[in-house]
Parts: structure tokens; sequence; C-alpha cells
């Protein structure tokens, strides 16, 4: 295994998505950046290119067909109470899998089910199943087998599951290879009260069925990434998950609260990004999408964020956007203390079908914020609430133009309204799965 290779902070270092040879740089000198990661970056950086869908309508076209065909074969209404009856699939998602009582003899179906940008993660597909027996992390360098750190840094494909119910508290940041599937289902799962989950510039990985809460920042130090490769990693935010030049990536029924940052970040030209059936509470900034104004290679970021719950004890940014498309379909937010999307650099954001229940603070009650820019600018970003029930107040102030495409009546597929968002976030956040039981 290589030796030591010093460079800075994930947050430090791309490429250019538009010219391989070039770099953008912030806080930090290009010398930190060594052979390993340039290497890293431009492979990441040619994949993110491929993912990138040249006309992002088709793709919420095709998601909310997908939702119209569930819905309409389905009359199961989410109640007040909670649920106790035979297995309910409610979303197109998980109508997949969800209800088949032999799910844990078939996990790898999972990746059949993913929808919108994300649409062709297979995670761990291809590769053979690891299951974590040691909850511990204590080596960050030469960690122990039968750990989840030594199940994410393998260069091949792996289908990680977990031996029983753990918590596992990390010491330095996880860095997850390419190619990962994290499936906690048939146990509860927790990753908290240490460091943040890292996707740097990896590809095809799927976060599923975890609960992921109370994370900080790491004092940084020597840390793996994989079999051939460690080095110095400063300090890093204390984020949920993090996405960094990050493509196909599915983060779907996790369970998040209370991390130091954000619970998730995706940036530096991340893309093909979809994040579902989450249950998020008591946080601030709960979703940042783009982190810098000057940072305009992130007009590639794609993600659609369908089918969460957001809920009490947040503040703002579910999400907070910058420069690329962001399908926000069918979530429901009830709670938000700030506004619920914001956003700045001509993002385009298309709300559809979402239920927003405003604040009872009369300044509170603007769904969107922008940022940085006079009404002059953003009246042209195309921000687009179609089908959203809004309560208590809720405004949604829309911008811009028009934002598909001419569409036939055959081709154009309208998402479902705000009024079925309760049947279709009924079962979000992760699971209580158990072998031989439906979900």
């Amino acid at each position: 295994m290589e030796g030591p290779t010093f460079i800075k902070p994930i947050h430090f270092f791309i490429f250019s998505v538009i010219c391989i040879s070039s770099f953008v740089i912030s806080e930090s000198s290009i010398t930190e950046f060594d052979e390993y990661w340039m290497n890293r970056a431009q492979e990441a950086q040619a994949i993110a290119r491929n993912a990138y869908r040249p006309d992002p309508h088709s793709v919420t076209n095709h998601f909310n067909k997908a939702v119209h065909k569930v819905l309409d074969s389905n009359s199961t209404r989410r109640g007040l109470r909670k649920y106790n009856g035979p297995c309910l699939a409610t979303n197109p998602i998980d109508r997949c899998w969800r209800c088949r009582a032999d799910w844990a003899n078939d996990r790898k179906r999972l990746t059949s089910c993913v929808k919108g940008f994300a649409a062709g993660t297979i995670g761990g597909k291809h590769g053979a199943f690891y299951v974590v027996t040691d909850p511990s992390d204590k080596d960050p360098v030469n960690p122990k087998k039968g750990t989840l750190r030594y199940a994410v840094i393998q260069k091949e494909p792996l289908w990680i599951t977990f031996a029983n119910d753990m918590i596992i508290t990390l010491c330095q940041e996880l860095m997850i290879y390419s190619n990962k599937t994290l499936d906690g289902r048939g146990a509860n799962v927790h990753i908290a009260n240490g460091a943040q989950m890292t996707i740097q510039f990896s590809h095809n990985v799927i976060i599923h069925n975890l609960h992921i809460h109370d994370l900080k920042p790491a004092s940084g130090g020597m840390v793996r990434d994989s079999t051939d490769h460690f080095g110095f990693r400063g300090v890093s935010d204390g984020d949920g998950i993090s996405l960094f030049g990050a493509s196909n990536v599915w983060i779907d029924h996790v369970s998040m609260s209370n991390c130091q940052d954000g619970l998730i970040d995706v940036i530096e030209g991340s893309t093909a990004v979809t994040i579902s059936n989450g249950h998020f509470t008591r946080h601030n900034d709960v979703m940042l999408f783009g982190a810098s104004d000057s940072y305009s290679n992130d007009q590639i970021m794609q993600i659609t964020v369908a089918f969460n719950h957001f809920g009490r004890g947040l503040v703002q940014r579910m999400p907070r956007c910058r420069w690329g498309f962001f399908h926000v379909v069918n979530n429901d937010y009830t709670h938000w203390l700030m506004y619920a999307i914001g956003g700045s650099k001509q993002p385009t954001i298309i709300s559809q079908g979402n239920r927003y229940i405003a604040p009872p603070n009369q300044a509170a009650k603007e769904i969107t914020k922008r940022d940085y820019a006079t009404e002059a600018e953003w009246k042209n970003w195309v921000w687009k609430s179609q089908g959203d029930l809004m309560q208590n107040g809720a405004v949604f102030t829309q911008s811009g133009g028009q934002n598909e495409r001419k569409y036939s009546k055959l081709q154009f597929i309208k998402s479902k309204p705000g009024t079925f968002v309760t049947r279709l976030t009924r079962f979000s956040g992760a699971l209580s799965c158990r072998v031989g039981k439906p979900c």
C-alpha cells in the first residue's frame, strides 16, 4: 500500500467540468493536489459528463408517469396514526420492492427501483455481499476486516449489509469508493456521534435505510480512501453525507438529523443524484446543492428530491440550490422556520406536487428565498410551482419563462398534485425491515 500523500480537505479542489486540464482551486495550492487525486478527479469528471441529461424534462416526465401509475391503481391514504396494517407501497420506488416478503433473498432488486436523475445507479450490484460484523472504527488508515470502513474503501463493487443492530461512530471521514451499496435493511443501523460520510470523486453509490445523526467535524489526519492510497485530510465539516465531484448517487429511506453542518451537501460538479423517501428533522441547513456562486461548472448538476418528509425542527435549505436543474417533487414540507427552498446563480427549480405548510410566523410564509440578486436578475430564473398544495398561508414566488420544451399532450405528464403527498410520503425515513417479512 502507498505511503502518506499529503493533501488538503476535499472542499479545496476539483477539475473543471468543461476543460479537464484546468483546475478550480479555492483556498489551497495546486501543489497539494497529488497525482492520485488528479486521476480520480479526471475520471469522475468524465463519468459525470456522461451522466448529464441534456433534456432534463424527459426525466421529470418519466418520474411523474411512474407516480401516476402507482396512484391510479392504489387507493390507500395516509392516516394520522401510526400504521400497523399489512404492507402498503405508496409510491413507485417502494412499490418496486417493499412489500415482497423475500426481499432479503433478492436484495439487489433494489437497483431496478431508482427513479429520477439517479436512474441507472446500481451501486454494488455486480459485486459480492459483504457483511459488517464489527461496529468499531478505530484505525482510519488500516481498518479492521468486518468493519464498515474496510468495506467502503475496496475497489471492487460490494453490496454491504449489517449483521445486526449497531451504532457506528466514525473516528474520521468515511471515504466511500465507487460501486458500493450500503444496505441497512434487516438491522437498525445508526451512523452517529462521529465524523461524516464522504463520496468524493466516486460514482455508482447507493445509501439505503440508515439512521444518520449527530455527526460533527473530525480533527483531520491520515485517512485511507482506497486500498492503495491514504493521505492527510483536513478538518471535515460535520455534514451527514457529502458528495464532492460524485455522480450516480441514490440516497433512499434515510432518517437524518442534527449534524454540525448540512445533512446532505452535493457540490463541485456532482450530478445524477436522487434523494428519496427520507425523513429529516432537527437541523438548520438541511441540503446544499452547489457550494459556490463562482463555480459555474455546477451547471452540470441535476438532482431529484422526491417523497421526502421535511419535519420538525428544520430551519432552512430544503434545498438551497446553485446553477443546476432541480426537480423537487411530491415532498411533504410540514415545518420550516425561515424558508423551504432557496438559491442563487440562476438555478432551475421545478416544484411539483409538494405540500407546503407554512409556520405560524407571518414573516416566514414565503417558501422561496433568492440570494445575492436583485429582482431584475432573479425574475429570469426558472422557478416554477405546479400542482403544489399551499397551506397556512404558504407562498411560492415563481419566476422565469417556460420551464419545458414543447411537448404534445401525449408526451407531457403532469405531476400528481400536492393533495396526494401524505400518501406518497407515508413511509419516509429508515424502515423497520425484518428478514422474511415485507418492510
